[in-house]
């Protein structure tokens, strides 16, 4: 099921803030655990996926806006995160509000990033993500493969 209605396209200058909501909304938070509060997205080791977004080499943005409202983003940005892999390989964080997630619009958001980082000269990109969290099946089926893991996360990557 696939929302017509959403349009991928780049985030404006004006919205960064966004990513902030939608870094929160990215944390995985298993069923039985209480989310933790929202100024978490303030802490050093979140900060670096939002801190100056915009001005680095490898930051994209791009958002799902569904009728003129942003649902969901997909951002790349080389940094020193869970999912880093090297200095050359833009680390992806992927995030929906919770009543859009499963409609495809994840997907739509995954496949549009890896054609701009292809079209931008990537060789490859990474991710770090959760052993229990559903989206690594979509990450699976756009092109993603295991290449390290530890007790909690896979570390994937994408070859382009």
């Amino acid at each position: 099921m696939t929302n017509m209605n959403c349009i991928i396209r780049n985030l404006n200058k004006n919205e960064t803030e966004l990513l902030k909501d939608f870094l929160y909304e990215a944390i995985f938070i298993p069923e039985d655990m209480e989310p933790p509060e929202r100024d978490i997205v303030e802490k050093p080791e979140l900060r670096v996926y939002t801190d100056d977004f915009g001005t680095r080499k490898g930051d994209n943005c791009l958002v799902a806006d569904l009728d003129g409202k942003v649902v969901g983003a997909v951002w790349t940005r080389i940094m020193d995160d869970y999912g880093h892999v090297d200095d050359a390989t833009p680390s992806f964080a992927i995030s929906l509000y919770k009543e859009y997630r499963k409609q495809g619009i994840g997907t739509q958001l995954m496949v549009k990033m890896l054609e701009l980082l292809k079209r931008q000269g990537y060789e490859r990109a990474s991710l770090a993500v959760q052993k229990a969290n559903y989206a690594v099946k979509m990450y699976k089926r756009v092109g993603f493969e295991t290449v390290d893991e530890n007790d909690e996360e896979y570390i994937m990557v994408c070859e382009l």
